[in-house]
């Protein structure tokens, strides 16, 4: 069990991996930053699952947050404010959500809120950006 901790008690009630539940905030953290480094990088193998995926581990940590104690987010509040805005300058807002509208809306997610869902990167392999599209609905040449 996780005994006192939100973070890990709503990742564990979300069914979230041992390792993430064991992991709790920081993890998740680390997680975002890995992930906007692997932007950073082209995802060069990675396919639309991976890069949702990453995605999705911003979502979980904007979730953890609204239920981690203050001192906890304002201590990594830095570290998430600046891999945010890397990984703002490494993409391109998108006028859809990737995951596509109706899990948005199901999800409650906005492009607001949830910008995340709401971007492509600038740079990627070949087989993500050909996913990206078709779940754009961008025809080749269009």
């Amino acid at each position: 069990m996780t005994g006192s901790d939100p973070v890990r008690r709503y990742l564990e009630e979300r069914g979230a991996a041992a390792h993430v539940v064991a992991g709790g905030l920081d993890g998740l953290v680390r997680g975002w930053e890995d992930a906007v480094e692997a932007v950073a990088d082209g995802y060069p193998l990675d396919t639309l699952d991976d890069y949702l995926n990453d995605l999705d581990g911003r979502q979980i940590l904007a979730d953890a947050l609204a239920v981690a104690p203050r001192e906890d987010a304002e201590r990594l509040r830095l570290r998430i404010a600046a891999a945010d805005a890397r990984f703002r300058s490494l993409v391109v807002p998108t006028a859809r959500p990737l995951w596509g509208e109706r899990a948005a809306t199901a999800h409650g997610w906005t492009a607001d809120q949830s910008w995340w869902y709401w971007s492509r990167p600038r740079r990627a392999g070949a087989e993500l950006g050909r996913e990206i599209d078709a779940a754009l609905g961008v025809r080749d040449g269009s």
